[in-house]
């Protein structure tokens, strides 16, 4: 049977190049970096080059780059390290009600701890109002905290516009970039950037490593104490493999692909809204190029995938981190879909390697799968 991965969103399969470049790490080149000997000088050299090769690609400064374990490591690297570092003076957080569950999570967390948030609304198509984000800036604000590219309805915020606000405002801006990244631009210097987060697995690149971009100005308490790794802002041994890894994903990914996905994913978009009773959600324009999700009313989204998977095609209903939840999508509600229109919702995302076959074999299939849901919904009816 075919078998269409369509979840690129939650994870993406490493490329064979970086795995390539990773595996000397693991046997051959294994040193610890801190190590004073030449095994631990090669471990070194590797990591330097790696920190320089992802500082390049967001217009950052080799020493800015922090490498973290992850995405959700440094988002809350970003927003719990400015906190404990600005409570009790300032304590005013403003973010959105589209963020990823470890932004929402921490911010949660930290009302608890003292914080004040202000949760931005946003617009149907999943965008924030400028005027009142600025308009929520007091002089108790330290942090802007706002998502670049969500990851479940792929709106891109326009963060050129949000860093003018905030650079005017006198407030640090961070952004989780894990869905943007190499996908449509990000320059720390142009959209006055002073934190961003980054992430290896959702660019073919190994699980378990990520990189927090860090404002040479800028001070923020570690949440690990240890040895004082990378600035004694993230203590423990670095993952040098996963590091290496990370950086040759940069590589792998060319504007000609980013184009090649874009044009697919309008082309699934165009035969998916032929389904009668279908509605995409998020901005058709300042959209990933990868991500496509759609409603489809009165059916379960669930039910729409596990049937896609019979026949080999993989996708999700939303956010892979909150899969085990039964509750409707924070973010469609924030948009202002109904429980129904949320739970009918599927995401499908693209990666490199998806191909017009696979969105040919797509469109041939789902269509006869919500004919074939829709028959026996009571809510069809």
């Amino acid at each position: 049977m075919k078998q269409i991965y369509l979840d690129n969103a939650a994870t993406t399969p490493v490329d064979e190049k970086v795995l390539k470049a990773m595996l000397p790490y693991f046997i051959e080149k294994f040193g610890n970096a801190s190590s004073q000997h030449l095994v631990g000088n090669e471990a070194k050299a590797a990591l330097e080059k790696s920190r320089r090769i992802i500082a390049k690609s967001i217009g950052a400064k080799a020493d800015e780059i922090i490498f973290t374990s992850g995405g959700t490591e440094s988002n809350n690297l970003a927003i719990k390290g400015l906190f404990y570092l600005n409570y009790p003076d300032k304590n005013h957080i403003i973010t959105t009600k589209v963020e990823h569950d470890c932004v929402l999570n921490a911010c949660g967390w930290l009302e608890k701890q003292g914080a004040k948030i202000t949760y931005l609304d946003v617009d149907e198509e999943g965008f924030i109002d400028l005027n009142e984000l600025e308009n929520s800036i007091t002089e108790k604000t330290f942090l802007v905290s706002i998502i670049h590219g969500n990851n479940e309805i792929g709106t891109i915020q326009d963060l050129e516009k949000i860093g003018k606000i905030c650079q005017e405002k006198n407030v640090l801006l961070h952004t989780d970039a894990c869905q943007t990244y190499t996908k449509t631009e990000i320059n720390v210097k142009k959209q006055n950037l002073n934190l961003v987060t980054l992430n290896s697995h959702k660019i073919h690149g190994p699980k378990g490593v990520g990189a927090l971009y860090v404002q040479e100005r800028i001070k923020i308490t570690p949440l690990a104490h240890g040895g004082g790794h990378e600035k004694n802002l993230r203590s423990g041994t670095e993952n040098i493999s996963g590091i290496v890894g990370f950086s040759e994903a940069i590589k792998t990914i060319s504007s000609k692909e980013v184009q090649k996905m874009q044009e697919l994913r309008e082309k699934l978009i165009l035969g998916i809204l032929k389904i009668e009773n279908t509605k995409l959600n998020g901005s058709r324009e300042k959209r990933l190029c990868n991500n496509v999700n759609v409603s489809f009313m009165n059916i379960e989204g669930e039910a729409i995938g596990g049937l896609l998977e019979d026949r080999g095609i993989y996708t999700s209903t939303g956010s892979a981190c909150m899969s085990h939840s039964l509750e409707s999508s924070h973010v469609l509600k924030a948009l202002g879909l109904g429980p129904l229109e949320s739970n009918s919702s599927l995401r499908i995302s693209l990666s490199k390697y998806t191909t017009e076959e696979d969105i040919d074999y797509v469109l041939e299939v789902l269509p006869k799968v919500v004919e074939r849901l829709r028959k026996i919904s009571p809510l069809a009816k």
